[in-house]
């Protein structure tokens, strides 16, 4: 917390005033002992709060206010259409490679020796303080450029088969080391131009997908470089993730490249051949797999209990199961008769006076300091006794372990009590961690190593313990620094990414376990962060804190909706923490900007890690024939087509060697008004992943407005699809040529109702075929847009003759007329300019939408519409203009 403050410090000086009472570096939480506890990073009560664990209640309401916001694996953009990252490796550079047992180093070795790189090798299995002495004296004879760090590149295997020591040496490899090496070179490695660079086999996507993560420990050094990347942000700094097999040379081929080149991301990945990174998404907890039933028969193990917000989830999910908890802390059982605690729940401010008097009786010289102390401990005892009245309370059975989670052996033993009590743990809940805030160079060894080993070998003694034991979910506390990293907590974000990795890394090594892993924001209502001027920093910051009454619930909410094995971010706004590392999001100048000329796309301005691909674009309804000719009660508004066309140009932009496939999923939510027939600025949002063979656009269409009286401008998005890229287009299909009728409606008719203008008066007539609408494209509009020349990619206007004709017969058979609401799929078959009579023929479905292909005079499709559903239109058109529809809509015979 206290880092999360000075970041928003280093990021809005003016705030820095408001927080002069509160501290920002070497912060440990009052609340926390120094070797076991639960989440001080996830605000834990402080001595002194007068808010209990009770304090909210548990509202399940609240949680569905809450966004769940999962991270996934997004496209980057290739290399070639990135900025340089200011990285240097030139001849005479010195840069430091700790190796990996697999080869990349030797190939990284050669690769930099050819660029007359002088490269300082490591030793992995030298101690830390020969590590540390040997990095001293290379930096004593010049100057270091960078760092690559390939030690996550080795799997070390089923990690519940390593023996405690396999796992100490693994991590101190791959962790310690690291933290030892970027403590000394911290000075020079940091500044512009130096680098750190990290190599892990997550899979490629950093364990964001579906097969779930590979060799897991390297979950640590990319918690370890993305907070390294928050401490020295001049510097380059990536994770490069890659799949668990792959050429030497070619790994070390792509570890150089990114340390040339793309400024704007930290977690880099390589899968089917192409460049990843990680962002977050919205994602429903309910799913179709089945959640845990909670009942009396539920069996938890829950580290940490002696927090007062995992006292409070205990107490929430005894409410709801009644089952039996085994409650570890390092805390003693608490005496539910000891003066001292009883004193704590009634009376806190006499008691302060009492522990102040009995300090003084003993000697010593009495400060609020110790007075402060011992009531933390009092605290946690209160929080203990807490947790294990309300499981007695909800008639369950509360087993309390006072334990060491650095003492493997003592772990061990609780576990196999629960092996012969139970035969199962249900439910896992490993809360227990401490968070002690310091920059690298301020951080001593021992604070490291304990701040890490709490989480990460209690972790591992619990699971080595439980061992093939039935075991139904795993729920790790991480935090917003495992999934950022956050300055002065390296140690801590380290140790929460790799419970985040681990319970990916679930869906191969556990398929009958869930893992789950939580990255809690700073929380409101409990805890440290609700004190001083910590709330007005946040959220001037743009950061939200967690009401305890969505918090709390939370764990149970995840466990009972069946969601998959993973991590969940649990926060709303994270304001400065969402913010770009580059301008442009590491995208070159010239980037994007001839690549796929088009009227829909304007100025490239970035290309998000979170965002995606933004891109911005002018546009005026004097200039333009698809705005002047698309009014509504006068007001030129953007067509639904041409919102699908933006799409479909900016997806293209990023991917010129592909073609589109179809636009999918599109949602018209609200119309893109030009006021006053003044220019206004579209922006288009593009984020990139794969689906099979093709590459997928999930696409917004956004407007921004300055209203009179308001301070910040109202930002709409408007339109919602997805754009589908594919290598070729796909084969038309073909299909019979409707049979003309006399019985149709004229153009002049037909405009009499509908509101466009020329540029869109698309149907040149309209008759009944069978059970379908068929409209004859107009083959004489005026052009679309200007310059007439530049290409279209999704041929919108033959959409809109889908729209129209399927308009054609709602209104003809129904008598009403609505406007576009959803396209299920538009798919596209690579002829933008077809020659010949084309005709749309628009099919009702039993659900209310419609089916319309445009078929030339040969048969051929040219655009297959499905699923397009509209929207009423109020104020129904008279029956007059009406009539002439309605008779054409007549079913002859």
């Amino acid at each position: 917390m206290a880092h999360v403050v000075q970041f928003v410090y280093d990021h809005r000086p003016d705030l820095a005033a408001l927080g002069q009472a509160s501290p920002v570096t070497g912060h440990r939480s009052p609340a926390q002992s120094e070797e076991s506890g639960s989440e001080a990073g996830s605000g834990e009560r402080v001595a002194g709060s007068e808010q209990g664990p009770e304090a909210d209640g548990a509202d399940m309401d609240a949680v569905l206010e809450i966004p769940r916001r999962v991270p996934v694996a997004v496209l980057r953009p290739s290399l070639k259409q990135c900025a340089r990252t200011g990285a240097k490796l030139k001849k005479g550079s010195r840069v430091v490679v700790m190796p990996d047992q697999g080869g990349v180093a030797a190939a990284l070795k050669k690769r930099l020796e050819k660029r007359a790189v002088k490269v300082l090798m490591l030793d992995p299995t030298r101690s830390v303080d020969e590590v540390d002495a040997q990095l001293d004296k290379w930096q004593s004879k010049g100057e270091i450029s960078g760092v690559y760090w390939l030690p996550a590149l080795d799997d070390a295997g089923n990690l519940e088969a390593l023996s405690f020591d396999e796992w100490r040496e693994a991590l101190r490899v791959r962790v310690k080391l690291l933290y030892t090496a970027m403590r000394r070179l911290y000075g020079t490695v940091g500044e512009p131009g130096t680098f750190l660079v990290a190599a892990t086999r997550l899979g490629g996507r950093h364990g964001y997908d579906a097969h779930g993560a590979t060799a897991p420990l390297g979950g640590a050094v990319t918690g370890f470089t993305k907070t390294f990347k928050r401490e020295r942000p001049d510097a380059t700094v990536k994770a490069v993730d890659f799949a668990a097999t792959g050429k030497t040379k070619k790994l070390a081929k792509r570890l150089i490249a990114e340390t040339l080149a793309d400024p704007g991301a930290v977690e880099i990945g390589y899968a089917e051949g192409r460049r990843w990174t990680v962002a977050l998404q919205e994602e429903s907890a309910e799913t179709e797999e089945p959640g845990i039933e909670l009942g009396p028969d539920t069996v938890f193990v829950i580290t940490g209990a002696a927090g007062s917000i995992t006292s409070a989830i205990t107490a929430d999910l005894a409410g709801a199961s009644g089952g039996t908890f085994h409650l570890l802390d390092l805390t003693p059982e608490p005496d539910p008769a000891d003066p001292d605690l009883v004193a704590f729940a009634a009376d806190k401010e006499g008691l302060k006076r009492t522990i102040f008097e009995r300090i003084k009786a003993s000697g010593e010289r009495a400060t609020p300091a110790m007075v402060d102390r011992e009531l933390a401990a009092l605290e946690r005892l209160d929080a203990a006794r807490s947790a294990i009245s309300a499981v007695e309370a909800a008639g369950g059975t509360a087993h309390y372990h006072s334990v060491n989670l650095l003492d493997h052996e003592a772990v061990r033993g609780v576990v196999e009590r629960v092996r012969e009590e139970s035969g199962r743990i249900d439910v896992l809940i490993h809360a227990g961690g401490l968070e002690i805030s310091h920059l690298l160079p301020d951080k001593p060894p021992e604070q490291f190593d304990l701040v890490f080993d709490v989480k990460a070998d209690g972790w591992f003694s619990l699971m080595s313990a439980i061992g093939d034991m039935p075991l139904g979910a795993t729920v790790g506390f991480s935090s917003i620094a495992g999934r950022f990293g956050n300055a002065g907590q390296a140690d801590y974000s380290a140790a929460n990414d790799l419970l985040c990795k681990v319970a990916s890394s679930f869906r191969r090594t556990r398929p009958d376990t869930r893992g789950i892993a939580i990255d809690w924001t700073a929380w409101g209502d409990i805890g440290m962060a609700t004190r001083g001027s910590i709330p007005t920093v946040m959220k001037a910051a743009g950061i939200d804190m967690l009401p305890a009454a969505a918090g709390i619930p939370f764990i149970r909410r995840e466990l009972t909706a069946g969601t998959r094995s993973g991590e969940v971010l649990v926060g709303q706004s994270l304001g400065l923490l969402l913010e770009d590392w580059d301008a442009r999001g590491g995208l070159a100048s010239k980037a994007l900007a001839a690549s796929s000329p088009g009227v829909m796309v304007g100025e490239v301005k970035t290309w998000s890690p979170q965002r995606g691909l933004l891109v911005e674009t002018r546009l005026d309804p004097a200039e333009q024939g698809f705005l002047n000719d698309h009014r509504i009660d006068g007001i030129p508004v953007l067509p639904g087509v041409m919102g699908m066309e933006a799409f479909a140009e900016v997806a293209g932009s990023a991917f010129p060697d592909l073609v589109v496939a179809s636009v999918e999923d599109v949602d018209f939510l609200a119309p893109f008004k030009f006021y006053r027939d003044e220019p206004r600025v579209v922006a288009i949002e593009a984020q990139f992943s794969t689906d099979g063979g093709d590459i997928v656009a999930d696409c917004r269409l956004i407007g921004s407005r300055k209203l009179p009286n308001q301070e910040e401008p109202q930002v709409t998005v408007h339109f919602t699809g997805r754009v589908r890229l594919a290598a070729e287009a796909a084969q038309a299909p073909t299909m019979n040529v409707p049979a003309g009728s006399a019985n149709g409606v004229a153009p002049s008719e037909i405009y009499g109702v509908y509101f466009h203008g020329p540029a869109y008066q698309v149907l040149d007539r309209a008759w009944r075929a069978g059970m379908a609408a068929v409209g004859r494209f107009n083959a004489g509009l005026p052009d679309n847009h200007q310059p007439a020349d530049l290409p279209l990619r999704s041929s919108p206007r033959l959409v809109e003759l889908c729209f129209q004709t399927a308009g054609i017969w709602e209104m003809g058979t129904g008598g009403v007329m609505g406007l576009p609401m959803h396209v299920e799929r538009a798919s596209l078959f690579g002829r933008d300019n077809p020659v010949g009579e084309l005709m749309a023929v628009a099919e009702a479905q039993a659900d209310d939408s419609f089916r319309v292909r445009v078929v030339d005079e040969d048969g051929t499709v040219h655009v297959d519409l499905d699923g397009y559903r509209t929207v009423r239109l109020p104020g129904a058109a008279s029956a007059e203009v009406l009539e002439p529809l309605q008779r054409a809509m007549e079913l002859e015979g």
